[in-house]
């Protein structure tokens, strides 16, 4: 796969630009980022730009179009069908980061969204989640768009900034998005027990005033 992608290289601008915007798009829309990582596309297409391959501006349009549209399709599948959908992911590692999304989404609720566009796999389920959760249109756009929008501008600008070295941003991205997702793990553990600690506190100050 990997093979095929670094093809696009070599191809005709329209191609460049119709496989970055439908991989892109799918990976929310139809949870395809379980396989393969929307950002190396939009790498690649940002340093096909910087070879002179496609215009970077189209290239910038397409990816950041295909993002939002793709979690908003993903979002209106988690409305309608997503709990079925996620009951398919049998894979023991993909069943743990998708509970561990969920409860993210469920503590932080908008941040989430924004932090998931940035994290792979996550990226992936997060609309869907979003739409299942019952989260307001209204909000989560507010949030996608701030999430899709830098994510998909930061993908392309850093592919095109690092030319023929694409895949040391990509293993880049994915170590941001490891170190994101860790960062959003121990935030949610502190809150809790914060929280637990707080909420054990409360019964016992009450029965003191009693």
């Amino acid at each position: 796969m990997i093979e095929f992608l670094e093809s696009l290289l070599d191809q005709d601008p329209w191609i460049i630009l119709t496989v970055a915007g439908v991989i892109v798009f799918c990976e929310c829309a139809l949870l395809i980022g379980m396989v393969m990582p929307g950002e190396t596309v939009a790498v690649l297409a940002g340093a096909a730009a910087a070879l002179g391959r496609t215009s970077l501006v189209a290239v910038l349009i397409v990816v950041v179009a295909a993002a939002v549209i793709g979690d908003n399709v993903g979002y209106a599948v988690g409305r309608r069908v997503g709990p079925r959908l996620h009951r398919r992911v049998t894979n023991p590692g993909h069943r743990k980061r998708l509970s561990g999304a969920e409860a993210r989404l469920r503590l932080r609720g908008g941040p989430a969204v924004f932090l998931g566009r940035w994290t792979p796999f996550v990226r992936s389920v997060m609309p869907s989640l979003a739409g299942i959760s019952g989260m307001p249109y209204g909000k989560f756009l507010a949030w996608d768009l701030l999430g899709a929008g830098s994510w998909a501008i930061g993908s392309v600008l850093a592919g095109f900034a690092a030319g023929k070295s694409y895949e040391q941003v990509v293993t880049w991205f994915g170590t941001v998005g490891a170190a994101l997702l860790g960062a959003v793990v121990v935030g949610a553990l502190v809150t809790w027990l914060w929280r637990r600690r707080t909420g054990t506190r409360a019964p016992a100050s009450e029965s003191v005033d009693v």
